[in-house]
């Protein structure tokens, strides 16, 4: 009884087995579904709006005969893996070289954090100005997209790095520095394995945000058959076929779920000390 209580208490660690709470867990989901199914049933919000969840289930039949949703989901997440790729390889040596030379973070380092408020939607247009409708459009989108979030979270590491008021992590450049370690020691042995590991959790959070911007990206035009999960979703909507809508935007929700999952467990190869 106590351990039943405890799902109850504010800020308290459940005291359950790990199967009765995945138990506790479907049970919550198979609820939120019945209320799904009873909304669309009794027409409380349209259909056209909120198609019925077993026809969105069903819809996947069609999806996969007629609309090539492996290929096209394959595609999204080819261009959404290559796009994080082009994102780090730009971002980690840019965010150390703005950060790490005092000159450098007085003339761009104290702006880098406002570039976040750039409303990345708002600025398709200049990539299709610059790029027109085109691949390199759609990849040069998301990988700024990414770079503006990646970038002043590597310079946010640095800067606590090297601030002497924080005696958890200036301790290691401070020792580093009494062993009279080189400048390129000093970057190998502790600014490079600290910055990016502690960036890497902020970079996995980017999951949701990527495919955001992917999808945007694919909703501005379709060269071909195989275009993404973003020009597909654009076909169903224009065809009103909302029950395809609604089952892409859950494949998305998937897709997302699981490069979270694989991005941890690479995370705790790469980096199991943070563990």
């Amino acid at each position: 009884m106590l351990k039943i209580k405890s799902l109850f208490q504010m800020g308290e660690e459940p005291q359950l087995p790990k199967a009765v709470l995945t138990a506790i867990s479907l049970t919550g989901l198979g609820f939120i579904l019945l209320v799904w199914y009873l909304i669309s049933k009794f027409e409380v919000i349209p259909s056209a709006i909120l198609p019925n969840p077993v026809d969105v289930i069903l819809s996947y039949g069609g999806l996969i005969t007629n609309n090539h949703m492996f290929a096209n989901a394959w595609f999204s997440i080819k261009l959404n893996l290559m796009c994080y790729v082009y994102a780090l390889l730009i971002s980690i040596p840019a965010g150390f070289f703005i950060s790490m030379f005092p000159i450098n973070n007085i003339v761009i380092g104290r702006y880098i954090n406002s570039v976040r408020y750039l409303p990345i939607p708002a600025l398709s247009g200049i990539f299709i100005a610059v790029f027109g409708l085109t691949f390199t459009m759609k990849t040069s989108f998301l990988t700024f997209g990414l770079i503006i979030y990646i970038i002043p979270a590597i310079c946010a590491k640095v800067n606590e790095l090297q601030n002497p008021a924080n005696d958890d992590e200036y301790v290691y450049l401070q020792s580093i520095k009494t062993l009279g370690a080189t400048k390129w020691q000093k970057f190998k042995e502790v600014y490079f394995p600290y910055v990016v590991g502690s960036v890497t959790g902020d970079i996995i959070t980017l999951t949701g945000i990527s495919w955001s911007y992917l999808v945007i990206a694919e909703l501005l035009f379709r060269d071909s058959q195989i275009s993404g999960i973003g020009s597909l979703i654009s076909i169903m909507s224009r065809q009103s076929h909302m029950a395809e809508v609604y089952a892409l935007l859950f494949l998305i929700v998937i897709i997302g779920v699981l490069q979270d999952i694989i991005f941890k467990f690479i995370d705790k190869k790469l980096f199991p000390w943070k563990y």
